[in-house]
C-alpha cells in the first residue's frame, strides 16, 4: 500500500483548509486532500460575503451582541469576541492576497450589505460570488506554492491514531487511510499533524444548498476516532432556495432581504412582522419556521420572494449571479415575486474544537464547518461562517508552528486488510439506502421536530446502519459507499442530540418541548460514546 509522507495533512480545499495552509507554506510540506475538484466546496457557494465590524459606524462589540443573540444561549462569548476581533485582519490579508471586494458605486468606501439578526450593515462582499471569488483567489495561490500540493479526487477513509493501532503512550493522530478515486486503490498519508477541515452535512438532508461533497466526512472520522461531537441537532435551514425541479436548490442570499426583499405568501400577504418585529431579517431559524407554518396551514409548496421594488438596472448590478440564474428558470425578479423553500444549510455543531482547531487527540485539529468551536451556539448568525473559517484556519497554522517537532515516519500504518470483500454488484442497493436516509432525516428530523417524529427516525437510521455496515464489510469501498457511511453516520449523530434537548432553543424547534428549559443554565449536547473507535466499524 502505498504512504506519502508530509509534515501537515489538511483534509479538505474550502476556505479553512486553504487558509491554514496557506499559512503554512513554508512550514515543510504540506498536503491538502480532497475528494473532488478543489473548487468543490460548500466555501465555493457562499452567495453573502464576509461578516465584519469594518464601518466607523459599526463596532466589535455591536457584532459580539448580534451574535450572542442569534446563538440562543449557547455561544460561548469569549470565543466569540475572540474570532470577531480578528475579522478586520482576516479582511485585510484576502486583499493582500488579491480578493477584491465590492465597493459603493463611485466612492471607496466598501459595498457593506445588511443580513437577518446584524444590526448594523457589515456583510463585505463580491457582488453575489462572495465565496467563489474568495475560493478562486485562494486556489491560485495556494497551487502556485511549492510547498503546496493538493490532491484532488482523493477522499479520506478514517483517521489512524497511535490507540487504534495499539501503541503505547499519549493518543495521537499520526495521519488517515484514503481512497485514490481515479484508481480505485487504498492509500495512506502519513504526518505529525492533521487538520480536518471536510466541510458541512447539508447531504443528510434530501433538500440542501449544499455542494454535492457535504456528506459529514470529518464528523463521522471524528466521532469514529473517539472525538467528542457537540451540538449536532441545530441544523440551519436558509429561508430562500428558489422552488423550481431544475434548479437542485439554488440559494438566493438573505443579501437580497438585506436590500429590501420581502417574503410574501400565495395571496400577496408580507407575513413576516406576524412572527417577528424585525419582519424578513429576523434571524434564519425564525424565518425558516415561518415559512414552514405558512406552507403548512395553507398548503401551498412555497412562499415567494418579493423584491420588484428594485429596478432591474439595481438587481443586476447587485445580485448578477442571481438575476440572471433566476431568469434562467423563468423567474423575472423586476418584475414578479420569485418562488422559495427552504433547505438545510449549515450545521451549527460538529466536532469539538478550540478556535485554533485543537481537539482533544494530539496531533487532530478540526476547523471550518466541521468544527463546533463555540461561535454559533445554537444558531449561527448571517455570514459569520467564512470568518470563522479564515480566522480559525489561520490560528490552527499559528498553533501547529509552535507546537513541539513530533516524528511519526517511524509509526508504521498497516497496509489496508480488504478481507473476504468482492467488487459490489448491487449499487442499487447504496442509491436506496442514500435515498432513504436523506428521505427519513427530511420527513422526521427537519425544521419542526417532534418526539415521535425523532423516535422513527431513530428506529429507521439504526436499521439502515446495520445494513450498511454490512456492505461496507462484504465490499470493495467506493467513494459512494463511503459518502452513505458517513452521512448515516451523522444522522444517528443528529438524531441523538435532537432527541437529549427536551427544550426549544434556536435551531432545533420540538413541539413537545416548545419553550426554553428555564430550570438550568444553557447546556452543549455531548457526544462521546466512541473511546479510540475502530476503522472496521460503522456504529
Amino acid at each position: 500500500m502505498k504512504i506519502i509522507d508530509c509534515d501537515v495533512l489538511i483534509i479538505g480545499s474550502g476556505l479553512a483548509g486553504l487558509t491554514a495552509a496557506w499559512h503554512l507554506r513554508d512550514a515543510g510540506r504540506i498536503a491538502v486532500v480532497c475528494k473532488r475538484d478543489p473548487m468543490e466546496s460548500n466555501s465555493n457557494r457562499a452567495q453573502g460575503g464576509v461578516a465584519c465590524a469594518i464601518d466607523s459606524d459599526d463596532s466589535v462589540e455591536e457584532h459580539v451582541r448580534d451574535t450572542l443573540g442569534t446563538g440562543g444561549g449557547l455561544s460561548r462569548e469569549a470565543r466569540v469576541r475572540d474570532i470577531l476581533s480578528a475579522g478586520q485582519a482576516g479582511i485585510r490579508e484576502l486583499e493582500k492576497i488579491g480578493v477584491h471586494f465590492s465597493r459603493r458605486e463611485g466612492a471607496a468606501d466598501y459595498d457593506l450589505g445588511q443580513e437577518g439578526g446584524h444590526s448594523h450593515r457589515r456583510v463585505l462582499h463580491a457582488g453575489d460570488i462572495t465565496g467563489h471569488e474568495i475560493m478562486r483567489v485562494m486556489t491560485e495561490r495556494a497551487a502556485a506554492q511549492s510547498g503546496i500540493t493538493i490532491y484532488p479526487e482523493t477522499m479520506a477513509i478514517d483517521l489512524v491514531s497511535t490507540a487504534w493501532l495499539r501503541r503505547r503512550g499519549d493518543n495521537r493522530c499520526v495521519g488517515a487511510y484514503f481512497l485514490d478515486c481515479k484508481t480505485e486503490k487504498i492509500l495512506a498519508f502519513r504526518a505529525p499533524h492533521t487538520v480536518l477541515a471536510a466541510g458541512g452535512t447539508g447531504k443528510v438532508y434530501l433538500y440542501t444548498t449544499n455542494s454535492d461533497v457535504a456528506t459529514g466526512d470529518g464528523v463521522a472520522m471524528a466521532w469514529r476516532a473517539g472525538i467528542p461531537i457537540q451540538n449536532m441537532e441545530f441544523i440551519q435551514f436558509h429561508p430562500t432556495c428558489l422552488y423550481h425541479p431544475a434548479a437542485k436548490s439554488f440559494l438566493i442570499s438573505e443579501a437580497v432581504r438585506g436590500e429590501g426583499a420581502e417574503l410574501i405568501n400565495a395571496r400577496g400577504e408580507a407575513f413576516m412582522k406576524r412572527y417577528d418585529p424585525r419582519g424578513p431579517l429576523a434571524p434564519r431559524d425564525i424565518v425558516a419556521r415561518a415559512i414552514d407554518h405558512e406552507m403548512k396551514i395553507s398548503g401551498d409548496a412555497c412562499v415567494y420572494l418579493d423584491i420588484t421594488c428594485k429596478g432591474e438596472e439595481f438587481l443586476r448590478r447587485r445580485f448578477p449571479n442571481i438575476y440572471a440564474t433566476c431568469l434562467n428558470y423563468g423567474f423575472d425578479m423586476a418584475r414578479a415575486p420569485v418562488p422559495v423553500v427552504p433547505a438545510a444549510h449549515y450545521c451549527c455543531g460538529g466536532v469539538e474544537a478550540g478556535v485554533d482547531g485543537r481537539t482533544r487527540m494530539k496531533g487532530l485539529y478540526v476547523i471550518g464547518e466541521t468544527a463546533c468551536t463555540g461561535l454559533h451556539g445554537a444558531n449561527r448568525l448571517a455570514s459569520n461562517s467564512l470568518l470563522e473559517a479564515m480566522v480559525c484556519g489561520r490560528r490552527a497554522a499559528e498553533a501547529i508552528c509552535a507546537a513541539p517537532a513530533e516524528a511519526v515516519a517511524g509509526i508504521k500504518i498497516p497496509d489496508w486488510q480488504y478481507g473476504n470483500a468482492v467488487p459490489s454488484d448491487e449499487a442499487v442497493v447504496v442509491e436506496h439506502n442514500w435515498n432513504e436516509v436523506r428521505q427519513c432525516m427530511w420527513d422526521y428530523v427537519g425544521i419542526v421536530r417532534t418526539t415521535k417524529r425523532l423516535e422513527r427516525a431513530a428506529r429507521r437510521i439504526d436499521n439502515l446502519q446495520r445494513e450498511i455496515r454490512e456492505y461496507y464489510l462484504n465490499y470493495f469501498v467506493t467513494r459512494d459507499v463511503l459518502e452513505l457511511r458517513n452521512i448515516a453516520a451523522v444522522a444517528g449523530l443528529i438524531i441523538r442530540c435532537a432527541q437529549r434537548r427536551r427544550e426549544s432553543r434556536g435551531l432545533h424547534y420540538t413541539l413537545d418541548y416548545p419553550g426554553l428549559d428555564e430550570s438550568r443554565d444553557p447546556q452543549d449536547t455531548i457526544i462521546a460514546d466512541k473511546p479510540g473507535g475502530s476503522i472496521a466499524t460503522v456504529e
